[in-house]
């Protein structure tokens, strides 16, 4: 081993490891789409997880409290419900524990609605009791975690694809029923409508399998100007 390279710590490796990806994952979208190819070249220092900067660090049961209580609201709605949620809790999201213990009345009055409620409580429930291991389920292919946590009332798949993204950082993931990215995809493809999600899951398909990091470069532009609505189809 060169001596420099026996000089690395772990994080310098990984962190070499993942910029050496990113080059790898740039390199496959410029190449697959050229719409994509202009956006990575008009921002050379772009942060895919940039968009991320203000939220909490979040496992995937955190991840699905945000994306839950996300539903139909834009990102600042739902950081606004979250900052009351985790002043509930002592300044922290609950845990299953702590939110099966709390009030739901209390829990609705910092501006969740009662389904959404009903949704969390199941979630918290079935980790409580052990019926779904969200530590086992982490380490789970996407098709899994997204059949497993689809079949709890009120989580589809847009919370879902966003809990991957956010929580366990998985490649190849796209939100086609998010209304941010559908107007990203309208302004960044030049259609002349607003695409269905079904045309988003077509135009992503040049994407695969790096479909994250492409749905961060079309988020970024919207939430840059703060007009990132994150908004997700009815689900459940």
């Amino acid at each position: 081993m060169e001596p420099e390279q026996a000089s690395m710590g772990p994080v310098t490796q990984d962190r070499r490891g993942q910029a050496a990806r990113l080059r790898d994952a740039r390199s496959h979208l410029r190449q697959a789409d050229p719409v994509l190819a202009r956006l990575i070249d008009e921002r050379p220092d772009f942060d895919p997880r940039g968009w991320m900067a203000g939220l909490p660090p979040m496992d995937l049961y955190g991840a699905l409290v945000f994306q839950v209580t996300g539903q139909q609201l834009s990102v600042a709605s739902t950081r606004r419900i979250l900052a009351r949620i985790r002043a509930l809790f002592g300044g922290h999201l609950p845990s299953p524990e702590e939110l099966l213990r709390a009030d739901p009345a209390e829990v609705r009055r910092a501006g969740l609605s009662g389904r959404k409620v009903a949704t969390l409580r199941d979630l918290a429930e079935r980790v409580s009791d052990g019926r779904l291991s969200l530590a086992v389920l982490s380490d789970a292919p996407d098709e899994e975690i997204m059949a497993q946590l689809t079949a709890i009332p009120g989580i589809g798949p847009w919370t879902v694809q966003g809990a991957l993204i956010l929580a366990l950082e998985r490649e190849d993931v796209v939100l086609p029923g998010d209304l941010a990215l559908r107007k990203a995809v309208r302004s960044a493809y030049h259609l002349d409508h607003l695409p269905l999600p079904a045309e988003v899951t077509a135009i992503a398909e040049a994407w695969r399998p790096y479909r994250s990091l492409a749905t961060s470069y079309l988020f970024s532009a919207p939430a840059e100007t703060g007009d990132a609505a994150q908004v997700a189809p009815g689900e459940g």
